[in-house]
C-alpha cells in the first residue's frame, strides 16, 4: 500500500514538474495561459454564473491540455526525425489540428458566454 502511495505522489512530482517546463519553455503555452488570464479577469468583470465558469474552465484545460500533447508530439517527433521529413511534418499538422479543434471549442464558448454579456 504504501509502494502504491509513494508511486502516485511520484507520479504527481513528474506530472508537475512536465507543467512548469511547458510553461517555462513553450511560447504556445504562455501565450495561451495570458489568454486564459484576460479570459478570467473578463469573467471576474461580466460575474460569469457557476456554469459560465464551467464550460471556460473546460475551454482553457482543453486548449492547454491539446497544446501540451501537441508539444509532446512535436518532441518525440523531432527526436525519432530531426531533420524534415514528410510523414513526420503531416504527423504534427494532425497534432496541431487537434488544438485546431480545442480552440474552436473555446470560441464558441467565447459566443454563447461572453459576446451576450459584452453586448
Amino acid at each position: 500500500m504504501i509502494k502504491f502511495i509513494s508511486g502516485r505522489i511520484k507520479g504527481i512530482y513528474y506530472s508537475v514538474k512536465g507543467a512548469f517546463y511547458l510553461i517555462k519553455t513553450e511560447h504556445s503555452i504562455q501565450v495561451q495561459l495570458f489568454i486564459a488570464l484576460l479570459f478570467v479577469i473578463g469573467g471576474r468583470y461580466l460575474d460569469l454564473s457557476n456554469t459560465e465558469w464551467l464550460f471556460v474552465s473546460l475551454a482553457i484545460s482543453l486548449v492547454l491540455t491539446a497544446e501540451s500533447l501537441n508539444s509532446a508530439i512535436e518532441k518525440v517527433a523531432d527526436f525519432i526525425h530531426p531533420d524534415y521529413n514528410k510523414k513526420i511534418g503531416l504527423i504534427k499538422d494532425v497534432s496541431a489540428g487537434a488544438v485546431f479543434f480545442a480552440v474552436l471549442f473555446a470560441l464558441a464558448v467565447v459566443y454563447f458566454v461572453y459576446i451576450p454579456k459584452i453586448l
